[in-house]
């Protein structure tokens, strides 16, 4: 009787003692589950979940190994759910070579010991194993949860795997086994958008009856992807009109959309509403704040502030400050400030910093502080770097210094197309057409294709110097180009050219039937090349055009008046002042810098 009294006791201490490693377990008090387990190795039913502890516990890496060994001794091995449990203490731990001898040593297998491994692929960059791994468990037989399936489609999207995508998605569909589920579908949008059919992803998306956050938000990245913004301003509505809440994903992917299509007041909604859900303090949507507020000379101010808020600021996060900042020729030399409080900071500038930097150089304009970053450039290696090398022949251009300008170019090991545009138009602004025409002539010579840039810094050196023949043989043949496209600046410059040497008549006809309406600029050139050689009747037709487009601008009206001045159109002078005057409009006047 007294033994079978003890044998009870045992057991019901040992039921008791297990209940209480469990809940420590589901407390995540992993180190004292298993302080408390050392002491009776004889409880073998709770192996599993020991192992578990260990391997959310890193520091008790030999214990698991200790427990795996205790396993074997005991011939427990064989076990699934033993068996799964280590598997999964392996891939957690990195020893992938341990979990595949586990997996491959097992008598049996379920759908956890597959999903364990092929997760264990997917998230540690082995995306083509992941792959052959499921399509082995489904030869084998084994219908894999959703959660997995949508799994298997992000490896498959990222390796570039549309076709393997699409056969899951077929199979999805003729297979009855496979569960229907809201992960499943969000996983296909995704893999379509990545892939760039964009018409499957509309498709799948349509199709879903139910839809979540993460739903929503793959479709408003995927139109971001694809540039098509009003899409994502739509998608990023209906959402919140399906009563789902953007999470702060959704946000920051929405937010690069108000950047490109500069819609700032939609920017400052979206940070209203961060604020008040608890989402303005992750770094990610902080930083799409101020790289979108930074685009903007109005809310530059805004940007700063919540730059100074975060603590850990990393190389983008500065950048896109200083490029803010030197956008801005008010703020132009705080960029300044900023790159090189960065560096006090601890933090190297990249590229993209340096080319930031370079422009507000360009901005202020100061030959000297441009010649100190050149010298940041070389002493960090980014004299290799083509676009920074690029963006120094334009500095050194813009600052006055054609000859550094050309030196950099020279320095260049292999220059692009971008290069030779910028040593063009520097030699172009300098007044030196001849040698602009000369290196556009090399530039053919050498084999490398010439982009619509490049034309317009040809025809700008040519009206800088007077060519005429040259800017009008160039504009004609590149018309005719149909891989070239021939913008609005193309059309300035070349009536400019025109108007400057005084073919008014072939300046009009230009004007008159170029493919887009003319801008104000243009007209503005026009007539002032009518002013200056005397032909004040084609000019005062023009103006009526001219202030109708743009009726806020000082210099219109400015203009008008000199003109009527010249013809001795007094009373119209004076109608012109007044009317200025009554619209609150006053002419701006231009300064000049002097760097010593």
């Amino acid at each position: 009787m007294s033994i079978l009294v003890r044998r009870f006791t045992s057991v019901e201490s040992d039921s008791k003692l297990i209940t209480n490693i469990k809940d420590l377990i589901l407390q995540r008090r992993h180190v004292e589950a298993l302080q408390l387990y050392r002491n009776q190795p004889h409880l073998t039913s709770i192996l599993p979940s020991l192992i578990k502890a260990c391997s959310l516990c890193k520091t008790h890496y030999a214990f698991g190994l200790q427990l795996h060994s205790h396993s074997l001794k005991l011939g427990f091995h064989s076990e699934l759910i033993l068996s799964n449990s280590i598997i999964s203490f392996y891939c957690k731990l990195h020893d992938f070579k341990s979990a595949h001898k586990v997996f491959d040593e097992m008598p049996q297998r379920d759908c956890v010991s597959w999903s364990a491994m092929i997760n264990h692929f997917a998230r540690n960059g082995y995306y083509v194993e992941s792959l052959e791994m499921f399509k082995e468990m489904y030869e084998c037989r084994f219908v894999a949860k959703p959660e997995l399936i949508a799994s298997v489609l992000s490896v498959a999207a990222r390796c570039g795997g549309t076709r393997v995508g699409k056969m899951i998605h077929a199979l999805s569909v003729v297979d009855e086994r496979f569960v229907k589920s809201v992960f499943l579908s969000t996983a296909l949008v995704d893999l379509y958008w990545r892939s760039g059919d964009s018409l499957y992803a509309i498709r799948v998306f349509d199709g879903m009856v139910n839809k979540t956050e993460f739903t929503w938000t793959s479709m408003i990245a995927g139109y971001v992807g694809i540039c098509d913004y009003s899409k994502a301003f739509d998608c990023f509505r209906q959402m919140q009109l399906a009563g789902i809440k953007p999470n702060r994903v959704t946000l920051i992917s929405v937010l690069p959309a108000c950047v490109e299509s500069r819609a700032i007041n939609l920017g400052y909604s979206i940070h209203g509403y961060a604020f008040r859900h608890g989402c303005d303090s992750d770094i990610r949507l902080l930083s799409s704040l101020v790289h979108l507020y930074s685009q903007h000379a109005d809310s530059l101010p805004l940007a700063k502030l919540i730059f100074e808020t975060i603590a850990q600021k990393d190389v983008v996060l500065w950048s896109s400050v200083i490029a803010g900042c030197s956008r801005d020729k008010q703020n132009a030399e705080k960029s300044i400030s900023l790159f090189n409080r960065m560096q006090k900071e601890g933090i190297q500038p990249n590229d993209v910093t340096l080319l930031a930097v370079l422009t507000a150089c360009t901005s202020i304009p100061s030959i000297n502080l441009g010649s100190g970053i050149h010298g940041y450039v070389v002493k960090a290696g980014f004299d290799a770097d083509l676009p920074v090398t690029n963006s120094l022949i334009s500095m050194y251009s813009k600052c006055g210094s054609l000859k550094d300008s050309h030196r950099v170019f020279q320095e260049t090991g292999t220059p692009d197309c971008v290069s030779w545009s910028a040593l063009i138009s520097a030699y172009g602004v300098h007044g030196y057409g001849e040698e602009a025409l000369q290196l556009f002539t090399e530039m053919k010579a050498k084999g490398i294709e010439y982009d619509s840039i490049t034309v317009l810094a040809v025809l700008s050196a040519c009206n800088h110097a007077g060519l005429v023949e040259e800017g009008h043989k160039l504009f004609s043949e590149v018309v005719k180009d149909e891989n070239l496209l021939v913008n609005m600046e193309h059309y300035a410059c070349y009536i400019d050219l025109l108007g400057r040497a005084g073919k008014i008549e072939l300046a009009s006809e230009v004007l008159r039937t170029m493919p887009m309406k003319p801008s104000p600029k243009i007209m503005s050139s026009l007539v002032s090349a009518c002013k200056t050689h005397g032909r004040l009747d084609v000019a005062e037709t023009l103006l009526s055009r001219f202030i109708e487009s743009e009726p806020g601008n000082a210099a219109n009206h400015t203009l008008l008046s000199m003109i009527y001045a010249e013809s001795g159109k007094w009373f119209d002078v004076d109608g012109i002042q007044r009317n200025m005057k009554s619209r609150g409009l006053k002419k701006n006047y231009g300064f000049s810098r002097v760097e010593n």
